[in-house]
């Protein structure tokens, strides 16, 4: 068993706030992770940030389930319900580009809201990035249009 001392001890409860700092800011583990507001009706992008290439594969999740992939060389494009037969959540509203795998979600609802997960393999390198979306009220083009 290790004993810390009170040296130690004090280290550790000195280090703790700026521990959970960084999570806050980072995501666990150092997952990058961007917060994203949209009004309920409209269409965001959650963008990748980087142009992918030929030995690319790119897995989206909504809070664990998987609602999109793409290999690069187009043998598996999958968008919600042909990815996972048991979720129709999205319905027809997801658009993914081929170019950088970034995700469109149209027509956003209030069940939209959560956390989105992407993956990035390549043959030399995997990524983690982590979207926190927020659908909120209406938007202003529906309401002028009532």
């Amino acid at each position: 068993m290790i004993f810390l001392g009170e040296v130690g001890e004090m280290k550790l409860l000195l280090m703790f706030p700026l521990f959970l700092v960084c999570l806050i800011n980072h995501g666990a583990y150092g997952v990058e992770t961007d917060r994203v507001s949209v009004m309920e009706g409209d269409s965001v992008t959650l963008n990748t940030g980087v142009q992918t290439n030929q030995q690319d594969r790119i897995k989206w999740y909504y809070n664990d389930t998987r609602i999109a992939q793409i290999n690069r060389d187009q043998s598996k494009i999958c968008t919600d319900v042909q990815c996972n037969n048991d979720t129709e959540r999205f319905r027809d509203r997801l658009k993914l580009d081929h170019q950088t795998g970034s995700l469109t979600i149209t027509d956003t609802r209030n069940t939209d809201s959560g956390v989105y997960k992407l993956k990035i393999i390549s043959s030399s390198t995997y990524s983690d990035k982590i979207f926190s979306v927020s659908v909120t009220g209406e938007s202003l083009c529906l309401k002028s249009s009532l």
